[in-house]
C-alpha cells in the first residue's frame, strides 16, 4: 500500500503530519476521523478532518493535499440521482408576495 504525509491544520492535531493510505485513485480519503478515547472510559470522541487542496502544484494542478478540522463533523451525503427532485425551490413569481 502507498502512503503519503499529509499535513492537518485546525483542531487538536493542528501542525501535525501523518502519513495517510492512498486509494486506488492515488489520493487520500475525503474525510479522515480519529477516535480519541475518554479517560473516564465513557464513549469515544471522533476527530473529523476533511481533505483539502494544499496549493496549486506542477502547472497549476492540485497533487497535493491537506487535512482541515471540522468541528462540526462530516455533513449527510444527499445521493444525486439524476432523476431527483432539486432541493425546496420557491413556488410563483420572484417577486409574487402571495406564492
Amino acid at each position: 500500500m502507498k502512503s503519503e504525509d499529509t499535513p492537518f491544520e485546525g483542531g487538536p492535531m493542528d501542525g501535525r503530519v501523518l502519513p495517510v493510505l492512498l486509494g486506488i485513485t492515488g489520493h487520500p480519503p475525503k474525510t479522515y476521523r480519529i477516535p480519541v478515547p475518554d479517560p473516564d472510559g465513557g464513549p469515544d470522541t471522533v476527530l473529523v478532518y476533511r481533505r483539502v487542496p494544499r496549493g496549486p502544484g506542477k502547472i497549476g494542478l492540485s497533487n497535493r493535499w491537506k487535512y482541515e478540522y471540522a468541528p462540526e463533523g462530516v455533513p449527510p451525503r444527499r445521493l444525486n440521482w439524476p432523476w431527483s427532485k432539486p432541493d425546496a425551490t420557491p413556488r410563483g413569481k420572484p417577486d409574487d408576495a402571495d406564492g
